[in-house]
């Protein structure tokens, strides 16, 4: 509340993609402009796994949620735009490295057949070309320059020690298994940019990532969001955003991905391709894990609040979407903006008292309007169709909600 101290206040961001991070952008769009009393580019501890790192640096440099809503779709004069394309540049030299050691693979191979065949068989020593296979699809140096640039600007750093509150960015040890956290005292040398990009190393998709002789991948392989480590920093009160949920398709065979387009095999994942399989599978052992861990933290940490904000698992308009389109951008980001105030509103009995313990107020009047736009609210047009759509959801939701509460009475 207005005049009392506000107790140590924290935000975890977990991964998820280009996708995720656009998802997250519009949830902390509603979060920023439900809260009164609560800065996001003002809080004590930051933590950010995998995509969720470059979004927590970006609040720590001072980035607002309205300029990263804007960079999604509009290339403003000064501004870096976010663009998912430069995530997924080919790793062109990974393979010409590796191609080019599958010679020499081949002739060791088969000189340890030729020098013990009852041993071994052909096919035994062949698998020794396995080593010639790329560690990484896409090239993470491109996103590690465009890091720079954006922490290069006035204002802005990409320095841990210079930031005015603490950042953490979560990173797996490699050859140990661990996590790293960087940004920590033995870590804060480590520029910021290229703790992201060891971050969001996801193994399989991009290469690890060296620092001081040892070499890093994505942090979400050992936890989701990595809260304990602003709990453990002191924070009393933390928000935790996660966009990885595993989609739920088992109420429908049919319906739209929001843009007015209906989906016929899309709801069948095993038809989608091995990419939609094994996504799901990444997200249902991810999400498992998390839940376990938000149940662990509510036992260790009994003196702090917790906040978890996510998509729903029938949000299907998070899951079937190309987000190289601006379109699909502003779809998903306008999707996270309504679906994370409809969750405010739904639980705001729970949290608005616990907001006001902590010096914050969760207004219930902005949760209410059902006419406020995110793209409108940050200086963009608004985007017609989905507003329709909407308010006719929401008043569709609401009738029902009516209708419970007298049944149930």
């Amino acid at each position: 509340m207005p005049g009392r101290r506000r107790e140590r206040v924290g935000l975890a961001l977990a991964g998820g993609g280009p996708e995720g991070a656009i998802w997250e952008i519009g949830a902390l769009r509603a979060l920023d402009e439900a809260i009164e009393g609560l800065d996001l580019n003002e809080l004590d501890v930051y933590v950010g796994v995998s995509a969720g790192s470059f979004l927590a640096a970006n609040l720590a440099n001072g980035l607002t949620p309205v300029q990263m809503c804007r960079a999604i779709v509009k290339h403003a004069p000064g501004e870096h735009p976010f663009n998912p394309e430069i995530f997924f540049t080919p790793a062109l030299g990974e393979f010409v490295r590796r191609g080019l050691s599958v010679p020499a693979l081949a002739a060791r191979a088969l000189a340890a057949f030729a020098a013990n065949p009852r041993d071994r068989t052909l096919l035994d020593s062949m698998t020794r070309l396995s080593r010639a296979l790329p560690v990484g699809v896409f090239d993470n140096e491109p996103i590690r320059r465009y890091l720079r640039g954006i922490y290069s600007l006035p204002g802005r750093t990409d320095d841990f020690r210079r930031l005015r509150h603490r950042l953490f960015v979560i990173a797996a040890d490699l050859e140990r298994g661990r996590p790293v956290v960087l940004g920590s005292k033995e870590w804060q040398h480590v520029p910021i940019s290229r703790a992201i990009q060891a971050s969001s190393a996801l193994p399989g998709l991009y290469p690890p990532v060296e620092i001081d002789g040892r070499r890093f991948v994505d942090g979400v392989l050992l936890k989701t969001l990595h809260a304990s480590v602003a709990l453990d920093a002191g924070v009393r009160l933390l928000l935790c955003i996660n966009p990885i949920v595993p989609v739920d398709v088992s109420a429908g065979r049919s319906g739209t991905d929001g843009s007015g387009d209906t989906w016929a095999e899309d709801f069948d994942l095993e038809r989608r391709g091995l990419p939609t399989v094994l996504s799901q599978t990444f997200r249902t052992l991810i999400h498992s894990r998390l839940v376990v861990g938000m149940s662990a933290y509510r036992k260790k940490y009994p003196g702090a609040d917790v906040l978890l904000f996510e998509p729903g698992r029938d949000d299907y308009g998070m899951f079937f979407t190309n987000v190289f389109s601006f379109s699909a951008r502003r779809r998903v980001a306008a999707h996270a903006y309504q679906a994370t105030r409809r969750d405010l509103l739904a639980r705001y009995d729970e949290l608005a008292p616990l907001f006001a313990a902590h010096g914050a107020r969760l207004k219930r009047e902005v949760l209410e309007d059902d006419t406020r736009d995110l793209w409108e609210g940050v200086g963009l047009p608004r985007d017609e169709h989905a507003t329709v759509v909407r308010r006719t959801v929401d008043r569709l939701d609401r009738a029902l909600d009516r209708l419970e509460r007298l049944l149930g009475r």
